[in-house]
């Protein structure tokens, strides 16, 4: 009954707020159109690949939200490179409370890693060339498990000066949370917990380290769809936050200022100019984004924050929709009331979902047969497909490293559990199958706090299985070569 009522209050342009939350408001109450909005949903449930999440907030109340099933609101989201905005904010607290400074030399927090006889220009580089990707590196530090990264970054070549030359360099963002370490005597995760979670009701951020227990600074942050659109209308509001001034609103603009040159491409989102570890982007808008599609846009002449988290290769794809769907539909002043769209928009975004596997071929004769494989580099033992009691789920047992691993998986629908997949761990997951040929099992593998899922596909032959996978996005290869097991 409440939720009902709820519902119809801000279908009617009244807004709410939830606790913890930021307020709620009908489209059209906040000058947004839900025709628009819809036009938006569908052209990105469409054209991008694989779309996890959406958040448009308009004048700091949310207006539209949604998450493609298996994907849910209350499920963290690993961040990767967007996570260098967060870092970037704890180096501008460190500076107002007097830690350091953007012009401190970069030597000066590690004496004890430097070289034994530093250039010319690592002497010269500061905070400041770290922030804004202009170290003078021409390539990027590399991060070993044999050498603390610190001490890494500070051995590599430094052939131009500090300041004239780009490049996006995450090690350079590792070495601003080292500092801020070394500077204030906690991670950085530790550090931003009283002055920035907690006080935006970010619950439960979790920070991936170094081997020496340095927040990973450059990425590694998880919180939630939610949590990305508060961070932005913090910096939105430039840095106040419910009337107290969470981050200095000097920092929030340069910070997000054209700090230096990153190309001369006019249709690219990244040739637009970096500043502190914030992209600038087309239409007057500025982001933190990390890879495969993580984006906090923020668009202050439209005083709107768009939140994103999608696991795609095309990352421009991506904003090419929010120019050219979304920010037309953020009209000035508010809009007449469209019932009809809004009831539309709402059904659409309430049914979204990644595409679960479907198929349309009859079960094989080889459930509950086991295949064994030949030793390889995956420790890939065996696999056994069983058809459980329930009709609509199927297992998929993998042993390997001398554990079965249970993959159980939803027909024509996503079914949760916990998964470990080759060399990922176990953590939240959702499978979907089918029989896409009368002898070919096909899975999908969802790892709904991250952008990656992967494709299992297993070919029956007579007495072979022929065991495919392939993930969706990936640093390196996404598709590994075939392995041929042998029915037992």
């Amino acid at each position: 009954m409440k939720i009902a009522f709820l519902a119809a209050f801000v279908a009617l342009g009244g807004s709410i707020c939830l606790a913890s939350g930021l307020p709620r408001g009908g489209p059209e109450s906040q000058g947004v159109s839900s025709s628009a909005l819809l036009a938006f949903i569908e052209a990105a449930d469409r054209d991008i690949d694989a779309m996890n999440s959406f958040m448009l907030v308009r004048h700091g109340r949310v207006v539209a939200e949604g998450w493609w099933s298996p994907y849910e609101a209350e499920a963290p989201h690993s961040l990767y490179s967007l996570s260098k905005s967060f870092t970037s904010t704890a180096v501008g607290l460190a500076i107002a409370e007097g830690k350091l400074s953007v012009d401190d030399e970069v030597l000066k927090f590690f004496p004890d890693d430097a070289p034994a006889e530093p250039g010319k220009n690592l002497k010269s580089m500061r905070v400041s060339d770290l922030l804004r990707m202009s170290t003078g590196h021409q390539e990027e530090p590399k991060r070993t498990l044999d050498e603390p990264w610190t001490r890494t970054f500070l051995a590599q070549p430094v052939p131009f000066k500090p300041g004239t030359h780009f490049l996006y360099n995450t090690s350079a963002t590792y070495m601003l949370s080292a500092i801020v370490q070394k500077a204030t005597g906690q991670t950085v995760l530790d550090y931003l917990r009283p002055r920035l979670f907690e006080p935006l009701g970010i619950d439960h951020p979790t920070w991936e380290a170094s081997p020496q227990g340095i927040s990973a600074g450059g990425y590694g942050l998880s919180v939630r769809t939610e949590d990305i659109a508060k961070f932005g209308q913090l910096y939105l509001q430039k840095g106040k936050w419910e009337g107290k001034q969470l981050v200095p609103e000097a920092w929030v603009e340069a910070a997000t200022a054209r700090q230096t040159s990153n190309g001369s491409n006019p249709g690219s989102d990244w040739d637009q100019g970096y500043g502190y570890q914030f992209w600038r982007s087309r239409h007057g808008a500025y982001r933190g984004d990390g890879a495969f599609g993580q984006y906090c846009v923020v668009l202050p002449e439209q005083d709107a924050v768009i939140a994103i988290t999608s696991g795609v290769k095309d990352m421009q794809a991506v904003l090419n929709v929010v120019w050219d769907k979304l920010l037309p539909a953020l009209k000035e002043g508010t809009l007449p009331p469209d019932d009809q769209a809004r009831r539309k928009l709402e059904d659409r975004l309430k049914g979204l979902s990644i595409r679960p596997q479907q198929g349309t071929a009859s079960p094989s004769k080889m459930i509950g047969k086991t295949f064994a494989f030949p030793a390889n580099d995956r420790k890939l033992e065996s696999i056994t497909l069983e058809a459980d009691g329930d009709k609509d789920t199927t297992t998929i047992v993998v042993r390997s490293g001398g554990v079965d691993r249970r993959i159980v998986c939803g027909s024509g629908s996503w079914k949760r559990g916990r998964i470990a997949l080759g060399p990922l761990p176990e953590q939240p997951a959702a499978a979907s199958g089918a029989w896409t040929g009368d002898d070919t099992y096909t899975a999908k593998v969802c790892f709904y706090e991250t952008p990656f899922q992967a494709t299992l596909r297993l070919k029956f032959a007579g007495d072979e299985l022929r065991f495919e996978s392939q993930s969706n996005v990936g640093f390196g290869a996404t598709k590994q070569p075939a392995l041929v097991g042998k029915l037992r």
